[in-house]
Formats: structure tokens, sequence, C-alpha cells
């Protein structure tokens, strides 16, 4: 079987759900990595889950630890390279307030049968798994009209390679401050089948429930001189721009984890979430623009052209490509 790592960043102490996943990574024989930050607590410790404070994160030997910025999400890129370095063939995300479904810890397949959504520009996946007018976080606000968009674009299932996958969180879905501002709560999606984006269509997908194959890894790397609110955001724009070059699809499926939500400042959020609204279709502008070569030997170099491009237009800050050089110069190891 493909060794699994699930990774996790989380500065609680240990609580419902981290101990469910360490029983579930124990019960499913996958590696559990837990990465704290300088807030933790002290000691922390949870049979079947192997935590790295920031003491060890350093003694990991990795070139990004010791220049990642500390208390920042962007702390999870270590535990990924903790995964990759440990053999993992398969690395499962999620966050520390997700309580997994049985289904959470079932065989994972990188080909899948889906129904491929082949539209030029962006959609909104969530709307073929409910009829609620739900969009996810990033989407651009112009985009989140139920018009926008139709289950008619799907095509007939078919067989495709899908080595990033998405899977959708029930009760308190991974959306962005507008909605939770105005919109009702909480909500179960469908159990639809999967859905996959084709070339050219855009549509934002995070970290709380996410599944890559080594292949993709490199894409995992999660940018830390943005805004908080978008560093899995703008790294999963990205991430799809790639992919098409690689013949890849991004999955979406339906929920394997239901979502019981730390405490969150909405209006925290909103303000942390400001830069993907004014930037979020600039973004998408600029990255198909920029010509990739395909191969997965080319997908470093493809990553500097696309934070090189971002950091030109003042998207992102020029410190983020010393921290994406010390990305790919660890995954080398």
């Amino acid at each position: 079987m493909e060794k699994i790592s699930l990774v996790v960043t989380s500065i609680s102490k240990p609580n419902q759900v981290l101990n469910a996943l360490a029983r579930g990574c124990v019960k499913n024989n996958w590696d559990f990595i837990l990465v704290g930050d300088v807030s933790s607590p002290k000691d922390f410790k949870i049979d079947g889950c192997e935590y790295f404070d920031i003491e060890r994160q350093i003694a990991a030997g990795f070139s990004i630890s010791k220049i990642c910025p500390v208390r920042h999400y962007a702390r999870k890129n270590i535990g990924y390279l903790v995964a990759i370095r440990k053999g993992a063939a398969i690395i499962v995300e999620t966050d520390d307030d997700n309580i997994p479904y049985d289904e959470f810890w079932q065989e994972r397949q990188r080909i899948k049968e889906a129904r491929s959504l082949n539209k030029t520009g962006w959609v909104n996946a969530y709307q073929y798994f409910s009829n609620a007018n739900i969009w996810p976080r990033g989407l651009p606000l112009e985009c989140i009209r139920p018009s926008h968009g139709s289950k008619e674009e799907l095509s007939q299932l078919e067989q495709l390679d899908c080595p990033i996958q998405q899977g959708l969180a029930d009760d308190n879905p991974d959306v962005d401050a507008v909605y939770r501002l105005v919109m009702p709560l909480p909500i179960k999606f469908d159990k639809a089948p999967d859905v996959a984006l084709g070339k050219g269509t855009w549509c934002p997908f995070n970290s709380q429930n996410t599944t890559w194959w080594r292949d993709a890894f490199p894409l995992m790397y999660l940018p830390a001189y943005c805004s908080f609110r978008m560093t899995d955001i703008w790294r999963s724009f990205i991430t799809q721009r790639i992919a098409w070059e690689n013949n890849w699809s991004v999955l979406f499926h339906h929920a394997t984890v239901y979502q019981e939500r730390n405490e969150h400042n909405l209006m925290k959020d909103f303000a942390d979430e400001v830069p993907g609204y004014l930037n979020n279709e600039k973004i998408r502008k600029i990255l198909s623009e920029i010509k990739i070569k395909a191969g997965e030997g080319n997908i470093p170099d493809a990553m500097r052209s696309c934070y090189g491009r971002l950091i030109e237009e003042q998207v992102m800050d020029m410190k983020e490509m010393v921290l994406l050089e010390a990305w790919l110069t660890d995954l080398k190891g």
C-alpha cells in the first residue's frame, strides 16, 4: 500500500479533533504530523501523533524552517517536508477543527471517474454539491450569484488523472467572511458525483480537506508573505495553472469531514480577505498569460515564473522568492 501522511498545523492543546485524527491514523497506519507554532502549548503529546514544535522544526534541518515567519499558517510547509522525507506517496491535509467521517479514511484513488467542468474563467464548484447559494472562499465577489455557471456545462463521467483532490466540509464549510456575515449556516453538501476542473477553468480550493499525490508535492508550497486568509487560496491558483500543463485535473468531491469551527473574528477575517477580493481576478489574468513548459521536471521553474510575476505585479512581497527557493532546495533533500 502507498504510504500516507496526514499533516495539520495547530496551536491548540490536544482536543476532540486532534485526538480523533490520531486514532484514525493509528487504525489506518497513516503517519500523523502535527506542526506547532510559538503560541502552541508546551509538552504537547497525543499518542499516534508526531509533534513538531518550533525547536524541533528547526532541528529537522530544512532551510525553510529558520526563515519562515512564525505565527503563520505557512509553518505547515515544514510538515509537508517531514512527510516527504519520511517517504509519503500521498499527503492528506486538514485542520484542527475538521472532524473526519469514516469515509475520510477510505483508500484514495488518483485516477477518478468524474464529470469534467470545461469553461474558461471562474466557476463555483460548490454549486454542483448544493442547491444553496454558497461559494468557496476565494471566489471573486462578482461571481457569487447563483446564475454564475450552469450544471449543464459538466461532461459525462470520464476517467481523469487527479493528483490534487479537494474534499468539502459539512456544517461550517470553507466560505468567506462575506458569506458568514449575511448567509445561513450550517449546511450539508449533497453526495454528488465528483467534479474535475478542466484547462482554463478556475475555482479556488483550500487546505482543509485536501489530498496530494507525490508528483504534485512541489505545488503544496504555502506562501507566507501574503494575507493569512489567502495563503492556501493563492497557492491553489498557481497549482491549477501549472497542473493544466501536465494534463492534471483538480478534483472536488463531497464532504468527508464536518467542521466545528474554531473561534474567529469575522471582521478580522474580512480584512484579511480584502487582498483576495481586490486581486483574485488580477491574479487569474496574470497567471493565464504566463508561458509554462509541460513536464514534472519543469514544475520548480514554473513556480518561480508564477511567483516572480506576482511579485513584479506587487501582489506578493519579494521576500516570498527567498522562501520559495528554500522550499525547492529542501525538496531536493
